[in-house]
């Protein structure tokens, strides 16, 4: 007696064929719908922080302060790509991040690809107190540096940044 054949279902959210990259816009507008989540995750970091060391102002433990909110800030990311590769905005915009073979993130992976990630930002505001920079010019440097960093993006073959391209990871479309 033969067995009959098992159709193979896909997931509610399956990988767009092939593994597709997203448009860089479409990149773009999900990293500033997950600048407005990190609003209030930092928010809820730094009112915590500064309850529980009793903080007066801004000026003290201020280096503890920002250690701080970059621990929250890793953990938020690495525990959403470790588990299903995607953050609220991610799904939203309906994008996952994967290895560069198409597997899920471990999280030794997924902690290397938010350490690169800081690319976006550490280099222009570097420059600041070594150039003694005023605030006008940093954020313009900043400004520039951001455009050339998302067009990275846009010239990579596979239209992948350039902290997924040194992580080993990519950014790719999924499919309801």
């Amino acid at each position: 007696m033969s067995q009959p054949l098992a159709t193979p279902t896909l997931p509610a959210t399956a990988t767009a064929p092939g593994g597709a990259a997203p448009t860089v816009r479409r990149r773009l507008a999900a990293l500033l719908y997950e600048a407005m989540i990190l609003f209030g995750v930092v928010f809820l970091a730094g009112y915590l922080f500064s309850t529980l060391t009793q903080q007066r102002n801004g000026l003290t433990h201020h280096d503890l302060l920002a250690g701080w909110i970059g621990l929250v800030v890793g953990v938020y990311f690495v525990w959403f790509w470790t588990h299903g590769g995607q953050t609220l905005p991610m799904k939203t915009w309906r994008l996952r991040v994967v290895t560069a073979d198409g597997a899920p993130l471990s999280v030794a992976r997924a902690i290397m690809r938010y350490v690169l990630a800081w690319l976006w930002f550490l280099p222009p505001l570097a420059l600041h107190p070594m150039l003694g920079l005023r605030l006008p010019q940093t954020l313009a440097v900043a400004g520039v540096w951001f455009v050339v960093w998302a067009a990275s993006g846009r010239f990579d073959p596979q239209r992948q940044f350039l902290h997924d391209r040194l992580a080993g990871t990519r950014v790719v479309g999924v499919i309801r």
